[in-house]
């Protein structure tokens, strides 16, 4: 049930369906809640188009497969005229095509028949919130994400910086550490504001590895991508108890292909304006999408492990970076899972990249291995006493204070930092 307000507006639902059953059975599903009420029922995809104007409901229900107009062309011509009406999409076929087609074309969300009535529910009062943010806009134009603010909140404070946690070789603990840094910068300073954004689209782990449900994800953004705002935004930031706020990866892989640069670019350039930091969590692959996080980050936190062949990736990865004209001081070097046992010590490492590593986070399988499989971060609870955590706040501190720095310059490694050793 939903929560109860100083206005106890109901949810209007508009249902869109030929089949007249079907639409009996969807009031009887909504009849009884309290905070939902159906507002009308159309039988056609061009009906929809005239009730949705006149009615101007919340939420609509429509069936993608209908005589005539079809539901995705009809949702696209409502969602062109009254943009803060959320749109459900319902249909037997799960086909990707079906739903690449219905997010294009400006729905919210995609119900495959049959559905039970909680998720439906859930569906209608999760894309009602994020539609709240629209409504009171619609009558004037939306600014870009922070046009209308010098700095973050709107209070003139400099703009939050962004951190993309990149590794080319995939297994060298990348989200790991991502998360934990997040946490840790957090934890920094009474007030921090850290969002923490997965941009690995197919196989991201933040979810799980924060063991959050992902009831909202950066997918649902691909409608707004024109017209984000910093509430918008705010909307499908989901939060952990740690303080981080996650921008959860899409729940299915399938859904990546929804998610685009310019959305990226768009995501990132807002988070900015709202948050003391920006932690991007990336997969292994240079593409257009990992592109757009290096280019738009302040710092790139490259990891690479005490092995051959992260160790040439990390290599390639400095000559695609001079490549891009990135300065070298963008990039901080990360070694993970350092072990004094591995053979290859962190001056060869240094030596043969040319690029001196920042930070030795040490090895410590059980610490991280826990933390995955409980979904708690080892930055938080008793594991904080680590050394991997320790470690994990030293760096966190050091990048903070990089980044704190007025003049963009050469970033010199501390005396401390030499011999690749972060002072614990």
């Amino acid at each position: 049930m939903a929560e109860a307000t100083g206005k106890t507006e109901k949810i209007r639902v508009l249902i869109v369906d030929d089949i007249p059953e079907t639409r009996e059975n969807l009031r009887k599903l909504l009849f009884f809640e309290p905070d939902i009420e159906v507002v009308g029922a159309a039988t056609s995809g061009e009906e929809s188009v005239a009730m949705a104007a006149q009615l101007k409901p919340d939420v609509i229900l429509m069936d993608i497969n209908m005589p005539g107009i079809d539901g995705i062309t009809a949702t696209e011509m409502i969602t062109q005229q009254l943009p803060w009406v959320q749109v459900i999409m319902m249909s037997v076929q799960g086909e990707t095509d079906y739903l690449r087609r219905s997010m294009q074309a400006g729905a919210r969300e995609f119900l495959i028949k049959p559905f039970t009535s909680e998720d439906l529910v859930a569906a209608i009062r999760r894309i009602h919130q994020l539609g709240l943010t629209r409504r009171p806009k619609i009558s004037s134009e939306p600014a870009a994400p922070g046009s209308s603010a010098p700095g973050r909140d709107g209070t003139g404070t400099s703009a939050g910086r962004i951190l993309t946690v990149f590794s080319p070789k995939g297994g060298t603990g990348c989200s790991t550490l991502a998360i934990n840094l997040a946490v840790a910068l957090a934890q920094q300073k009474q007030g921090n504001k850290v969002a923490l954004v997965d941009a690995s689209l197919q196989f991201g782990d933040v979810a799980v590895l924060l063991n959050l449900q992902a009831s909202r994800s950066i997918v649902d953004l691909v409608p707004h991508v024109n017209e984000l705002d910093g509430e918008m935004l705010e909307t499908v930031l989901v939060p952990h108890g740690s303080g981080v706020k996650a921008l959860l990866a899409p729940p299915r892989p399938e859904l990546a292909d929804q998610v685009t640069p310019p959305l990226i670019e768009r995501v990132l350039t807002g988070l900015r304006n709202l948050m003391s930091y920006v932690v991007v969590d990336t997969n292994s692959i240079i593409n257009d999408i990992t592109l757009t996080t290096l280019d738009l980050a302040d710092r790139i936190v490259l990891v690479t492990t005490p092995d051959i062949p992260s160790i040439k990736d990390a290599k390639l990865f400095f000559e695609v970076a001079d490549a891009l004209e990135y300065p070298s001081s963008k990039t901080i070097l990360i070694l993970n899972k350092s072990d004094p046992h591995s053979g290859i010590r962190a001056e060869d490492i240094q030596a043969s990249i040319k690029h001196p590593i920042v930070a030795q986070l040490p090895l410590d399988e059980r610490t991280a291995t826990l933390a995955a499989n409980h979904g708690v971060p080892y930055m938080v609870g008793s594991a904080r006493t680590t050394k991997l955590a320790q470690a994990t706040a030293s760096l966190a501190q050091y990048i903070a204070n990089v980044l704190a720095e007025k003049e963009e310059t050469t970033v010199a490694v501390p005396a401390k930092l030499s011999t690749g050793r972060l002072s614990l």
